[in-house]
């Protein structure tokens, strides 16, 4: 299995009730029930507010490096987050476990 984590941080000036980001974070909600690589997934805001603290977090596994690769290059995923590409930055773990 595959963990497959991401941490995205809101781009300065641009709140969580912006409709842009509540519509960035719905498209990730659905994700899970419509990419069939995803064997567990869930995501969420923060509920930190520590200035080293990222925004919202997406905890998801796949079965292996194959399932990792139809997940990334799956077109839900794509457009979820191309979204989030005008008002965010992330970082992204990948290990087996």
């Amino acid at each position: 299995m595959i963990r497959h984590l991401v941490l995205f941080k809101l781009n300065d000036g641009v709140e969580r009730d912006d409709p842009r980001v509540v519509a960035g974070a719905e498209a990730f909600r659905e994700l899970g029930g419509k990419i069939p690589e995803l064997q567990f997934w869930e995501c969420a805001w923060n509920i930190t507010d520590r200035p080293i603290a990222y925004d919202f977090a997406i905890n998801s596994a796949v079965a292996d490096e194959d399932a990792l690769k139809r997940y990334v290059e799956h077109p839900d995923h794509q457009a979820a987050a191309g979204q989030w590409r005008a008002f965010a930055t992330w970082v992204i773990a990948d290990y087996p476990f």
